[in-house]
């Protein structure tokens, strides 16, 4: 079976949601005619009409608020952000809305949309389109936040979504949108509040997320060559956290180190640490360790970028020290 780009694994999973639910609709800038600015809408608008692929203007706070109303009407709404950066500009809407309306209408309604997007530090297109907001999303009661991976995932993740009565905000990373994987046949998804087992070990657990699973897969194939055998966990759901399989993880290997593409003051690596000093701390023979990006707008140039997001040395590195000192300096 010939292998399918992430961003038409995600096509495919919406065109097949769209086919199978007639209240599923898609919303956003030049999703439509155009087909999305990364393709992952390409050829909705010619088979299911405009009224069901709707081009917005260039107003987020607008259309996302459009996209919870129509949830509240019965439809289910998919809002893409050209840009997940875009999206702070409906922050209101996503959290004041799309988070507590289930909660304030004494559960009237339901809000079962999806928003997503690109984002992610790649491609240099400089501080403002490199955003990673699933630290500023975080937060906001009501909502889940999901983060694929691969093209796998990324399929069974989005048609769970999009069943999904909750809102959901889906990450999708600029720099995985070419990943080729062969997918399993058949109707399936994923679910929304799982971590995968990437690999099992017992010497060190790494916790990470989206674009880092792939630079985890690299440090661990350099620790393996070390003799350290390494526990990978590809998180996924960014909230709720899988608690069940990081703690029966940690149980095993007694260190962890959390690898994220987050910058590190309030990012995902700062809660999960709290958590697992909360339920993990007498399995701990070490500190949590978290290597994050550096707390600085994303520079344009390409060396730069490259400076302030974590490469799989650096993991190497961490683990090494960890293994051997029982901590990082």
């Amino acid at each position: 079976m010939k292998g399918t780009l992430l961003f038409n694994a995600l096509r495919e999973a919406i065109d097949e949601e769209m086919d199978r639910d007639p209240l599923v609709c898609v919303m956003g800038e030049d999703v439509g005619q155009y087909g999305g600015s990364y393709k992952v809408t390409k050829d909705l608008y010619e088979k299911y009409g405009e009224f069901r692929v709707l081009d917005t203007p260039i107003a987020e706070n607008s259309f996302t608020g459009m996209a919870v109303g129509a949830a509240m009407t019965g439809l289910r709404p998919i809002v893409e952000g050209m840009n997940m950066g875009f999206l702070l500009l409906a922050f209101n809407q996503i959290s004041n809305n799309m988070g507590m309306l289930r909660y304030t209408s004494g559960g009237n309604f339901t809000i079962p949309t999806v928003v997503r997007g690109p984002g992610g530090v790649g491609r240099q297109l400089g501080a403002e389109h490199s955003q990673r907001l699933e630290a500023y999303f975080h937060a906001v009661p009501g909502i889940k936040i999901v983060a694929c991976s691969t093209p796998t995932n990324a399929k069974g993740l989005m048609k769970a979504a999009i069943r999904d009565n909750n809102p959901v905000l889906f990450f999708e990373h600029v720099l995985l949108y070419n990943l080729t994987e062969e997918l399993p046949e058949g109707d399936y998804v994923c679910a929304l509040d799982q971590a995968d087992l990437v690999k099992q070990g017992s010497d060190i657990t790494i916790l990470t997320y989206s674009r880092m699973r792939h630079h985890c897969l690299k440090a661990v194939e350099i620790l393996e060559g070390k003799g350290i055998d390494v526990e990978l966990i590809d998180l996924i759901s960014l909230k709720p956290f899988d608690m069940e399989t990081i703690s029966k993880s940690i149980r095993k290997t007694h260190r962890v180190i959390i690898v994220e593409e987050c910058m590190k003051t309030g990012g995902i690596a700062a809660e999960l640490m709290s958590l697992i000093t909360e339920h993990c701390f007498d399995d701990l023979d070490s500190p949590p360790v978290r290597l994050s990006s550096q707390d600085i707008p994303t520079p344009y140039n390409g060396n730069l970028e490259n400076l302030t997001i974590i490469q799989p040395h650096q993991i190497v590195d961490a683990a090494e020290k960890i293994i051997v000192n029982g901590g990082v300096d």
